[in-house]
């Protein structure tokens, strides 16, 4: 089973990106510093939290507003965790395109999933800490 998709063009002599994984590999990328892996850690942390919460409830993933072309682009959760985990094998992100036809009412931001999470968490302790007291 992969953790990411499988290309489709793999071993295909006319495939169109064939030129573009030279230029690729010669640029010099910097490695994810210390922060940015435990950012990326601690995000692959939170999408399980995100996905066992949402998920249930007919969420499908995460709707993430690209800064490069300023569109929303909609992640299902085993392609965002793919992407995160590609991030920090590889130190650099995948390129992406925007996913086709996607239903927005089965997708939610980062922000709405931890403000769900956090929610849930707060609603959950809420009586422990008043038996603390």
């Amino acid at each position: 089973m992969h953790d990411e998709p499988i290309d489709p063009f793999s071993g295909d002599p006319a495939d169109p990106s064939a030129g573009l994984g030279d230029a690729v590999e010669e640029a010099q990328l910097e490695p994810l510093t210390e922060v940015e892996r435990r950012d990326v850690l601690e995000d692959l942390a939170d999408l399980e939290i995100y996905q066992a919460l949402l998920g249930p409830a007919g969420v499908r993933g995460l709707v993430i507003e690209c800064e490069d072309c300023r569109e929303p682009h909609y992640f299902d959760w085993d392609l965002l965790r793919g992407n995160l985990r590609h991030l920090l094998n590889s130190g650099r992100p995948r390129v992406h395109e925007p996913a086709y036809d996607p239903d927005p009412d089965h997708y939610v931001s980062w922000d709405y999933a931890r403000g769900y999470a956090d929610g849930v968490h707060d609603t959950l302790t809420e009586g422990t800490d008043e038996s603390d007291d």
